[in-house]
Formats: C-alpha cells, structure tokens, sequence
C-alpha cells in the first residue's frame, strides 16, 4: 500500500526538475543582460529578442505540445523535451554572438512548451485520488512559481562568481537527474483513439500567438507604429481562424465548449491577470529599486525573497486552505489580497519605499499563492484524463500569456505616462532606466516622472483585480459541489 505512494511523491519530485528549468529560465536573465551586452555586443532589437523569445516560444507552443503528449505519450515527449532543452542550454552558455544566442534560446522555449503540459499530465496520473491530487499540483504551482521568483537571484549569485554562460550551464545537473530518475519511476501515459493531430491548428495557435505578444511588445519597447499594430492584427485575425476551426473538429486542440462554464473560465482568467500582475509589478519595480533608489542588482533581487516564500508556501498549502474555506472563497479572496498588495506600491516614492515594496510583495504573494494552485487544480479536474494534457496546456498558456501582456501592456502603460511628464527618457526592457549624461534636475524629474508611471500601471491592476474579485464572487457558486475536483475516469 505504501509503496505506490511512496513511488507517486518521488514521481512528483522527478518531474518538479523540468518544471523549475522552465519556470527560472523566463526570468533568470533579468540581471545577466548587462553582462550577456558587455561580452556580445547585441543591438536593441536582439537584446529584446534574447530576453523575450524564449517566453514567446514556450507561450505559443504550449497549446500544441499538450495535443501531441496526449496522443503520442507524455512521458517520451517528457524526455525528449528534457534532452533538446539541456543541448540548447549547453549551445546558449558557449554562444559567440547574439544570433546564435538568441536561436539557442528560441529552441530552450521549444522544448519549455514540450515539458510543461506533459508534466502535469503525467502527474494527474500519478496521483489519481482528488484530494491527493490536488495536494501535488499545488507543490507542482509552487515549483513553477518558486523557479520564476528564484531565477533573478539565480542569476545574480552565479553571474558574481563565474560569466555569463553559467546562468544556462546551471540547467544540465537537474536535466540529468531527471532523464536518469523518469524512466524508473514515472509511467508512459497516452490518450487512445483521438485522431491525428491537425497541424493547421497546431500552425493557427502558435503563430498567431507569436505574432499577437510580438506586436505588443515591439509597441511598449517602440511606441505605436504600422508594424506593430499590423503584426498584432495579423496575430488575432490568426487566433479568430483557429479558435472558429477547433469548432468543426472532431478532436480540437482547445475544448472551447469549456468556457461555458463560469467556474472554468474565472478559474483560466485567474490565471492570466495574476501574472500579468506579478510580472509587470516585478519588472517595474525592479526598475524602481535599481534606477530610482540605486540600490545595486543583488539587493534588489533579494528584497524579493520574502514575498517569493509567502507564494510558494501558500501554493504548498492552499490545497488544505481550501479545504477548510472552500474554493470560493480562495479564488474571491487570492484577487482582494492581489489588489491589497498592489495598492501597497502607490506608497513608494523616489527617494524611498523599500519596506513598502517588501510589504507589496507579501500581501500580493498570499493572493498569487491561491491563485496559482488553485488555477491549475481546476484546470486538470475540469475535464477526463485524456485531455489532462491540453488543459493543463489551457492553464499553463494563460500564465505564459499573462506574463507576457503583464510587461507589454502595463510596462507600455508606464513608459506612456513617462513620456507626458516631459523628460525625452523612456524604461528599456531590459530593466534599466536610461539616465546617461543629463543635469541632476533633470533625473530628479526622470525619476518622478517613472514613479508615476510605475503608480499608473499598478492602479489599474490592482482596480482589475478588485473587479475579478466582485466578478467570481457573483459568478461562483456556494455549493462546494461544484467547485470540487472530480475523480478522473
């Protein structure tokens, strides 16, 4: 009796391996750009395409790879996935210009998408009783939130000891226990009787989402203009045509029909604008701590620990929190706490707010917390196990796509109210405030100016937030019943 469970929890802790890869990749380069412009010399444009085109990869691929695991097996999509991002990691360490680098990259954020729907799936087979079940997606939001909050302090520690490269070379240790460890313990697990995968879908989703983030993020780094408009519009009419094809085939990418049910699609948005939230409070702030307050790159990485613990820890628990409070109130109370935490920063100020940038990051982590675990527990129960996969796609993708929008959308947000306050600067992405060579006064003014920036975008996600919260608490109902995961068949 002990013996397969005991099997189950190391299973999970095998396949938490990839899962904290991809997670600390999307982040882990935010303090080891400068380093990565001093040896490689990139333009702007591959600057923001080393930082950015990993986290495009993973977010429009995501949906695919979750059809393909389902239908050809997890587990060898697992391995393979593991395999292709430990070889691309090793080519992005030793990398001699920023081409290379950024397709090294590119392919990391391919195999990420591979890793990610997979994982999840296989765990939802490991662990088929509910309760035990959703005990392990919560340790499995943790890790994945765990590795995107660890990933600047990563970053900083290994980049004061060794150079650049060994923020990639660092993945190879952890992807070899895992392809040694995932054959022993972890089953292969596949959907029987599906059909052939339609690669038109596959082709709609993933570029159209590409070209969809692209287009925004080229708007927020370089104002409006044609070509980001244009790549935008050209993303969505793509998204349109494949959202408009899943419903005339017999064995979709995406069960659209899922989103009738109000408890679904709270549950998918809860996991799009917390992190849309997170990232853009993070990248925002980070730029505050750095560039307004001169605090230097590892103190400010550090200051995010604490708010870091209170999300993972509240991922690890909320599975019993939300036995004890029911799902409503977790997924009502994950936004107030959000939007609390948010609020939090509207206090800071140019020449101060470090405390209340910590105190932000843990009453906002309690909110991120829930909301990540519950997110994905609602996601994998919602449908047969058959379809883990593609909704834990659903689920992931919304993270990927929230933490993409979050900087697009809000750091655009800010970067427009610092331009009408005056100063001819403007926030880089790549999270530095550009105050080269002007009179004192007018970084004082820079600076205010960002911090009112930093306020704006802050404001109107802490009021979504507020409304979401107003929104479930209306939409969801009382009865537990309804919110509580079935027992897959």
């Amino acid at each position: 009796m002990t013996r397969p469970h005991t099997r189950a929890w190391l299973g999970l802790l095998v396949i938490l391996c990839p899962v904290f890869l991809v997670s600390m990749d999307g982040s882990i380069l935010f303090l080891a750009m400068p380093r990565i412009g001093q040896a490689l010399s990139p333009t702007a444009d591959q600057a923001l395409w080393i930082l950015d085109v990993y986290g495009f990869a993973v977010g429009s691929l995501l949906i695919a790879f979750g059809n393909v695991g389902d239908r050809y097996g997890r587990l060898k999509l697992l391995m393979i996935g593991a395999a292709v991002f430990g070889a691309a990691s090793t080519g992005a360490a030793f990398a001699p210009g920023p081409e290379l680098l950024i397709a090294f990259r590119a392919l990391m954020g391919l195999a990420g998408a591979t890793l990610l729907p997979s994982a999840l799936a296989v765990l939802s087979e490991l662990f088929p009783d509910p309760r035990r079940r959703a005990q392990a997606i919560g340790v499995f939001a943790a890790a994945f939130a765990a590795g995107f909050a660890i990933g600047p302090v990563v970053g900083g520690v290994l980049l004061e000891r060794f150079w650049w490269g060994s923020v990639f070379l660092v993945n190879l240790p952890v992807i070899a226990v895992f392809l040694v460890l995932a054959p022993v313990l972890l089953r292969e697990v596949r959907a029987t009787g599906k059909g052939r995968v339609d690669k038109l879908s596959v082709a709609l989703s993933a570029v159209g989402l590409l070209l969809a983030i692209y287009g925004i993020k080229h708007a927020a780094a370089d104002g409006l203009s044609v070509f980001a408009i244009s790549t935008a519009v050209a993303g969505a009419v793509l998204l349109v045509w494949f959202a408009r094809r899943q419903r005339g085939l017999d064995h979709p990418l995406i069960e659209f029909s899922l989103f009738r049910d109000r408890v679904f699609t709270i549950a998918i948005v809860t996991g799009l604008l917390p992190l849309a939230a997170w990232s853009a409070a993070a990248y925002l702030s980070g730029i505050h701590l750095q560039s307004v307050l001169g605090l230097p790159v590892l103190q400010a990485a550090l200051l995010a620990l604490p708010g870091a613990a209170v999300l993972t820890i509240l991922c690890v628990v909320t599975p019993a929190l939300v036995e004890r409070i029911g799902k409503r109130a977790a997924l009502v109370g994950c936004h107030f706490s959000i939007a609390a935490g948010l609020a939090l920063l509207l206090m800071t100020g140019v020449t101060g707010g470090v405390g209340w940038y910590v105190a932000s990051t843990v009453v906002a982590g309690v909110g991120y917390g829930i909301s990540f675990s519950v997110v994905a527990d609602t996601a994998v129960a919602a449908v047969p196990a058959e379809r883990a996969g593609a909704a834990g796609a659903i689920a992931e993708t919304s993270n990927e796509i929230g933490n993409a929008l979050g900087i697009a959308l809000m750091g655009s947000l800010a970067a427009l109210v610092f331009r009408l306050a005056g100063p001819d600067l403007a926030p880089t992405l790549d999270g530095t405030l550009q105050l080269p060579g002007i009179a004192p006064a007018a970084a004082a003014d820079a600076k205010e100016a960002f911090v009112s920036g930093l306020h704006t975008a802050v404001a109107v996600l802490s009021v979504l937030h507020v409304a979401l919260g107003g929104l479930a608490l209306r939409w969801l109902p009382h009865s537990e019943k309804a919110l509580a995961p079935q027992a897959s068949v």
